[in-house]
């Protein structure tokens, strides 16, 4: 179920920012160069997490782990898309 609320929810940011990227202008630009930053951050985080043991060391464990960081991201940013 939380991957499905992540894939829903991602699936809502990349319309978000689709729309804002498809404006244009200094916007659009600031946007996908955003979006490209958080996920270099993001996956690295998550790389760093994992090699510290941060993720715990079962499977269940740290794919829910994992899903849960990426949800928190996906969250931050459908709520900060959907106020412009």
């Amino acid at each position: 179920m939380d991957t499905w609320r992540l894939g829903m929810g991602a699936s809502a940011v990349m319309g978000l920012r689709a729309m804002k990227i498809a404006r244009g202008g200094a916007a659009g630009r600031a946007e996908a160069e955003r979006m490209v930053r958080e996920k270099v951050v993001a996956a690295a985080d998550l790389q760093a997490r994992a090699l510290t043991g941060g993720l715990g060391v079962m499977p269940a464990s740290a794919s829910a782990r994992a899903i849960a960081h990426y949800r928190r991201k996906v969250s931050a940013n459908r709520r900060r898309l959907g106020k412009g």
